[in-house]
């Protein structure tokens, strides 16, 4: 065998020095990290609760990590357009994606073109807190549970009316599962946002919604608005008397949630003390009883959490949108 051909000698020595440069220098740059400011892309505008997450998770890093943590806000596009940026960016960690199933579960097939992968374009670093939707029906409608629900949508076919935030947006979505599962058809009406939809289900306009907890809540606790059931598996703390979808219907599990990704190839070291931060942070003594009072269940998972959490909606999510006919506004 000619010398310099695969399997010689001298090309595994050459082969092996590479790889150990390639590691030495993988581990010096994860060492040295953070040395530099780390930005947290929003896919939102300011002022809602993944902005105010955001802001609570840039304060607790500068503190620990002496180095800058920016909140930046990309908004547009569903938040295709902030995870596109991510996973454009170095993957060196210092700019890392506050996503959700929206960019991350729903867009790649509910839109034609995302500019992205999310699966081969992202490293997975925490799946920091979960929260239910809440199904919640006008106080004049005769529903008190998902029962009475699925008795009055038979007994009126396609004379119900639901709003969502949007197209395709989750509280859509976990609508369109609820009528697959139960057998009924309901009309969506889309609005532009959560806020209108509120509005014309205050007014008696539009029957029922799944809504974010976090913002049903306190229009729960008025009597504008009565809850039904939860999307999550099981119930959740902040409203413990609500029963889950679930609970009728087996399987049934529609969470919202909040993680942070970052782009693929970012050095494995680094993606650890990422995720290690995350975790301390979920945990804090004075940043998890906050989350908890509004909705929100703290998890700081690990990036396997995050993984199989969106592999799993990925395929439940993508089905929906197919056997629905789901198209984009």
């Amino acid at each position: 065998m000619q010398a310099g051909y695969p399997g010689d000698g001298r090309s595994r020595v050459i082969a092996s020095v590479a790889l150990v440069a390639l590691a030495t220098a993988g581990s010096a740059m994860a060492q040295a990290w953070p040395a530099k400011p780390i930005r947290i892309i929003v896919p939102y505008a300011p002022g809602g609760p993944f902005d105010e997450v955001a802001r609570i998770l840039s304060q607790r890093m500068n503190e620990s990590w002496g180095q800058p943590v920016m909140v930046e806000n990309r908004s547009g596009a569903g938040g295709s357009i902030a995870a596109e940026l991510v996973a454009r960016s170095a993957p060196d960690g210092y700019t890392l994606l506050h996503g959700n199933a929206g960019p991350i579960t729903i867009n790649p097939s509910l839109m034609r073109k995302v500019g992205y992968d999310p699966v081969r374009d992202f490293a997975p670093v925490s799946l920091l807190l979960t929260s239910a939707m809440v199904l919640v029906v006008h106080p004049s409608l005769p529903v008190r549970s998902v029962a009475d629900l699925v008795r009055l949508a038979r007994a009126h076919p396609g004379e119900l009316n639901y709003a969502s935030a949007g197209i395709g947006n989750l509280q859509h979505l976990g609508m369109e599962s609820l009528q697959a599962m139960a057998g009924i058809r309901m009309n969506h009406v889309p609005y532009k946002g959560a806020a209108p939809a509120f509005v014309d289900i205050f007014g008696g306009r539009i029957g029922l919604m799944f809504a974010n907890v976090v913002g049903a809540t306190p229009h729960i606790k008025a009597g504008k608005l009565r809850a039904v059931a939860v999307s999550s598996a099981r119930r959740t703390a902040s409203l413990p008397d609500v029963p889950a979808v679930a609970e009728s219907y087996p399987g049934f599990d529609m969470p919202a949630w909040m993680g942070i990704l970052a782009a693929a190839a970012t050095p494995r070291d680094i993606v650890a003390r990422l995720s290690a931060e995350f975790a301390r942070i979920m945990q804090h003594p004075e940043v998890r009883p906050r989350l908890i009072a509004q909705g929100a269940d703290p998890v700081g998972g690990s990036p396997a959490d995050l993984a199989a959490l969106i592999a799993r909606e990925l395929e439940l999510h993508g089905s929906i949108i197919r056997s629905s006919g789901i198209r984009p506004e």
